[in-house]
């Protein structure tokens, strides 16, 4: 049996077929009868994202337990994880804004334009993240709103303990409804990505498909850059190991996420290489499945390279604020997407929908989501392994008692 992944790049290279064959006299022939099917599941996702979103952070907040027994631990993994996410996200942008992938590439969208409007001031910006009505958060989709209030509620639940159990197991039930309707919404995703994708190809030509090559070259070398000059950093001055001996007692991790494209697959084995690398087994059983679970700085990365990708090709120059809004968007929604089947797609429909940049720019994203997938797997893991290797090393001297 043929696997998504595999569907959908084949209905990416069939779309792209139709497409050339279409031509420019076929353009109203697409728009009428294919596109329609690409509307349609876009809708299907946005229809899923507030309800996902709000659910899983909630349930993600409520997993880390009693607040104060995790406490020290849980604070320098926590900082570690969304420090290294946002750097990610970063990179990722800086390397979209000098590889350029969407360049040249002209995209008509109605109503765009109207994104790139003045920026806020950064206090703004801040003051905008807390709602004052959570509804009407979730109304208009303000992701960064959605997040702030699960946040709390999420906090506020883990605090009130037994007493809110009926109000957890309620929306751990709408977390799992949720995680069963993106599945399948996905399995329609090989149509929808015909549709979204046929009607381009009929109206720009051959041009718009050099730019995903270019997409792909940036993801990867962010992943490499990544890896070698952030994790290998932080191995070497504050975990006093040398990297290149840590990266290749976690190399069978690594190879199976790069394979298997899953974090959860890949833990156990995460979990075994940083114990022989020393790491004691109450850290790593604690920091391996909250990273496997949270920290996405591979996909953070593929984040930062696509938003901006996205906003080149519909010619929309981001704003500074706009950009902030990308950075704490994706770094709190790597919470959020916690355990989400096809979670850096996720993640890519949140960031786009909070910058008002449109979601059908993610389709030409989608067909090439598994190549993109492989190295961020493998980066997101090897994150995983950096933070509970630098977090076993500060607590060592630290423990005078178990934790559980």
């Amino acid at each position: 049996m043929m696997n998504l992944s595999t569907k959908i790049l084949i209905a990416l290279g069939l779309g792209i077929i139709a497409g050339l064959e279409l031509g420019a006299d076929g353009v109203d022939l697409a728009k009428t009868w294919i596109a329609p099917f690409g509307t349609i599941f876009m809708n299907m996702i946005k229809m899923i994202i507030v309800p996902l979103v709000f659910s899983s952070l909630v349930i993600g907040v409520c997993s880390l337990g009693d607040v104060k027994k995790i406490g020290r631990i849980g604070a320098k993994t926590m900082a570690y994880y969304l420090g290294t996410t946002a750097f990610a996200i970063v990179l990722g942008l800086i390397l979209a804004i000098i590889i350029q992938p969407g360049a040249g590439v002209n995209m008509p969208a109605d109503g765009v334009k109207a994104a790139a409007k003045a920026a806020p001031p950064i206090m703004k910006v801040i003051i905008d993240i807390f709602p004052t009505n959570a509804m009407e958060a979730m109304l208009k989709a303000n992701m960064l709103q959605i997040i702030v209030f699960s946040l709390f509620i999420g906090i506020g639940i883990s605090m009130v303990g037994e007493r809110a159990e009926y109000l957890k197991r309620t929306i751990d039930g709408l977390a799992e409804v949720s995680y069963k309707i993106v599945g399948m919404i996905m399995n329609f995703a090989p149509i929808g990505v015909f549709g979204l994708i046929t009607p381009v190809v009929a109206a720009n030509g051959p041009s718009v498909l050099l730019p995903l090559l270019k997409v792909v070259i940036a993801v990867y070398l962010g992943c490499l850059l990544h890896a070698v000059i952030v994790y290998g950093a932080m191995l070497q001055f504050i975990g006093k190991i040398s990297p290149m001996k840590f990266f290749k007692g976690i190399a069978p991790a690594q190879l199976l996420a790069f394979t298997s494209c899953s974090s959860g697959g890949s833990l156990p084995v995460n979990m075994a290489c940083v114990q022989k690398l020393g790491v004691s087994k109450e850290i790593s059983s604690f920091v391996l499945p909250l990273g496997a679970t949270i920290n996405m700085d591979g996909t953070a990365v593929y984040q930062g390279v696509c938003a901006l990708f996205i906003a080149q090709i519909y010619g929309v120059d981001l704003t500074s604020g706009q950009l902030l809004t990308v950075i704490l968007t994706g770094t709190l929604a790597s919470i959020g997407t916690a355990g989400v089947p096809g979670a850096g797609f996720i993640m890519l429909t949140m960031i786009l929908t909070a910058i008002g940049l449109p979601l059908e720019g993610s389709a030409l994203i989608a067909g090439i989501d598994r190549i993109l997938d492989m190295p961020r797997t493998c980066v997101n893991i090897t994150g995983d392994a950096t933070v509970c290797y630098l977090v076993d090393k500060s607590e060592k001297e630290n423990i005078k008692e178990p934790l559980f």
